[in-house]
């Protein structure tokens, strides 16, 4: 027996039609790999399943007969789960209320709070992270923790079909390794999973057939996950052959005779200590750690999100006044940040404000906004990083992930900074959306811009940095050449601590 049936599946809004014709199988017990780039309709595909939207046209069918699914309700009924990649909790709530929201179970009018507390340790103790406790409020748990917690409300169900979109893109190696295990175990018991990953590598160790999806169709499926080579997967989501994605270094860019981002002695209780590097003109320096290591929050503070208990910041040989974010705009500082949906966006507003909104004195006019240069401005820094559709009065919510990057990216394109600090860049953003944002960097790093950059993926700091800094609790343990080290040194230093 098929568990679901996609067929003809149409999907249109005002403007695009996200989906245009997807037909793909999922058997039960197997590890289906939905891939695609970003606008290729992966995002509606799972909501549809989910009840979300439905469809324009085509016909869904669970256990071989069809189904509508008007609601998210109706679907969790029949047995679909989804764990969206941008998660969908109350800060404020507790683990176990975020686990069993809206399906508290009552006695008399009373919640059975010891109960879903009971159940809520035993699901966090499956997920093997049992320190994460029942009473534990999510808005305080790091992004990692509050992705186990997502996973364990969707194990809640007792689904049949659990839609995973990027699960990893929060975890560290052991947290990844402990997510596959669950998956193994998911399946064994005959639980299917639509798996949404731009990392080829996770597909090959859980995947077991893939369906690629380009421009809202269905352009491939059934493919073997584990035989099917990677050139012709991303020829399938590119629509052509992609060559090697980071190009060779250009050493003539970096001009070591001028600093530009100098940080001495820098420090903040419990999350970095006695951090000092320089950044010159054209160079690219890479971070590389584990989640928890200090990453994202010494470029928060940085850009003046967090105040320093030591230590200085300075641009052009300027100091900046710690724990300013306008003071750091104003010194030329731009942060991409990690989570850019809500720290980065403005997701009801439109593209062009998003783009301007570090730039709005440059377009006031007497009191007014000058509407016109605003929206060319935006549209030429669009255009340079192609995003789709290039509408600058596109709301941002509606964009895809990758494009809504880009549109963080824009915004520091407009303001002309000079200093780039990217956490994270490519997190969520597919094969042929990576080229583009690395050439990006390449050529802002040609026209003299100091960049950070922060990854998880050592291979992409290593093929795009000039030079790597490798965090290790908060300290920085090597400064070396990215030239000069294999991922197998970093990863040394990661791990062990020893001297790359």
């Amino acid at each position: 027996m098929t568990l679901l049936s996609v067929r003809g599946i149409v999907k249109t809004f005002p403007g695009v039609r996200a989906l245009d014709g997807v037909d793909f199988d999922v058997e039960p017990g197997e590890v289906h790999c939905l891939l695609g780039q970003n606008g290729a309709g992966k995002s509606t595909l799972i909501k549809t399943l989910a009840g979300a939207h439905r469809p324009d046209e085509g016909e869904i069918s669970w256990q071989d007969a069809p189904v509508t699914l008007p609601s998210p309700v109706a679907a969790l009924r029949i047995g679909i789960a989804t764990m969206y990649q941008e998660l969908d909790l109350v800060p404020g709530l507790s683990v176990a209320d975020n686990i069993f929201l809206g399906r508290e179970r009552a006695r008399f009018g009373f919640t059975r709070v010891g109960e879903a507390r009971s159940r809520a340790a035993a699901l966090m103790a499956r997920l093997g992270h049992p320190e994460i406790t029942p009473s534990t409020e999510v808005g305080r748990l790091p992004a990692a923790g509050q992705q186990l917690v997502s996973m364990a409300r969707a194990l809640a169900y007792d689904a049949k079909l659990l839609v995973m979109d990027e699960p990893t893109a929060a975890l560290a190696g052991e947290e990844v390794d402990n997510l596959f295990r669950i998956v193994g175990e998911l399946t064994a018991e005959g639980v299917a999973i639509v798996y949404i990953s731009h990392r080829l590598e996770e597909l090959r160790r859980i995947g077991h057939r893939v369906t690629v999806l380009k421009d809202g169709k269905t352009v491939a499926t059934g493919l073997d996950a584990k035989e099917t080579p990677t050139a012709d997967l991303v020829a399938l989501m590119a629509g052509r052959k992609v060559e090697t994605v980071f190009g060779p270094r250009h050493e003539d860019h970096v001009d070591h005779g001028t600093k530009v981002l100098e940080v001495r002695g820098l420090s903040t209780a419990g999350e970095f200590e006695d951090v000092s590097f320089t950044v010159h003109a054209g160079e690219v320096v890479g971070i590389a750690g584990l989640v928890g290591s200090g990453r994202s929050e010494l470029l928060e503070t940085v850009f003046g999100a967090r105040k320093p208990d030591a230590g200085t910041v300075a641009v052009d040989g300027k100091p900046v006044r710690p724990g300013s974010v306008s003071a750091a705009v104003k010194a030329g500082i731009g942060l991409a940040p990690e989570e850019r949906k809500s720290q980065g966006l403005l997701l009801d507003a439109p593209v062009v404000h998003n783009v301007t909104l570090a730039s709005l004195g440059k377009y006031a006019r007497f009191g007014f906004t000058e509407q016109g240069r605003e929206i060319g401005d935006a549209g030429e820094s669009l255009r340079r990083l192609d995003l789709r559709p290039a509408d600058p009065r596109r709301i941002v919510r509606t964009l895809s992930g990758g494009n809504q990057q880009k549109a963080v990216l824009a915004r520091w394109l407009v303001r002309g900074c000079r200093v780039l600090l990217l956490d994270e860049p490519t997190r969520g953003v597919d094969v042929g959306a990576r080229a583009e944002l690395y050439r990006l960097i390449a050529e802002l790093a040609a026209t003299g811009v100091a960049i950070v950059l922060v990854s998880s993926e050592i291979p992409e700091v290593l093929g795009l940095s000039d030079r790597v800094l490798v965090l290790r609790e908060g300290r920085v343990l090597a400064d070396r050449p990215a030239a000069e080290l294999t991922e197998g040194q970093v990863l040394d230093v990661i791990l062990e601590g020893s001297a790359a």
